[in-house]
């Protein structure tokens, strides 16, 4: 019982972080500015993804039932 105290303690202390900005490590740089933008994107605008990388997303709601038709690979277990 003491040993899971203990782990659960350490679970709950490695959760407690301090949250700072992200910057790059000492002695290494952001990327290299892509070649079609005008200026070199900051930590921040590097994480946060463009919305072409965004699932779309679709709110089309059945408006008629279609037979499916005959799939022969639906075979009934053996």
């Amino acid at each position: 019982m003491k040993r899971v105290a203990i782990i659960l303690g350490l679970l709950l202390l490695a959760g407690c972080g301090a949250k700072a900005r992200l910057q790059p490590a000492p002695g290494v740089a952001l990327p290299p500015k892509p070649a079609t933008s005008p200026v070199a994107p900051n930590a921040d605008q590097l994480l946060v993804p463009p919305a072409a990388t965004r699932p779309g997303r679709s709110d089309e709601l059945l408006t008629r039932s279609q037979q499916r038709p005959d799939d022969r690979f639906d075979l009934p277990p053996h």
